[in-house]
């Protein structure tokens, strides 16, 4: 069975965290599957144009980035970049910007705000659902 869509939801905002969703992502998006990634609340850190080139690393995955430079794995803002090439829909929680105070401007470009409920609808026929 192929996957055709796969829906995810980012709600936090560690660096392995972003990894995890950019990751499915990417690879979702490679395999032709339609991907829709909803961040909120401590997920928005991974597209806020400022906060994802500097998230918080857990003291146990220190060693590892070194290994990250080590085998060329794209920065953060790098795989947001090659996600948005590859399709994936990156949509921003509106009622958590709301909450938070957080414009769009300060997002990455290609981000579109979006409600629970829409992201819900297209989550309910995806193949494949997670959350980070």
């Amino acid at each position: 069975m192929s996957v055709r869509r796969v829906a995810i939801i980012a709600s936090h905002g560690n660096i392995d965290d972003a990894y995890k969703v950019l990751n499915i992502a990417t690879a979702a998006a490679a395999m032709g599957a339609e991907v829709q990634v909803f961040f909120t609340f401590d997920g928005l850190k991974i597209i806020h144009k400022e906060a994802n080139r500097q998230l918080p690393v857990p003291e146990h995955l220190q060693p590892a980035l070194e290994g990250f430079k080590k085998n060329n794995v794209p920065s953060v803002p790098e795989l947001l970049e090659i996600a948005r090439e590859s399709g994936v829909k990156l949509i921003g929680c509106q009622m958590t910007m709301d909450v938070m105070g957080i414009g769009l401007d300060e997002l990455v470009d290609g981000v579109e705000p979006g409600g629970a409920a829409a992201f819900l609808a297209f989550a309910a026929e995806a193949d494949v659902n997670v959350t980070f």
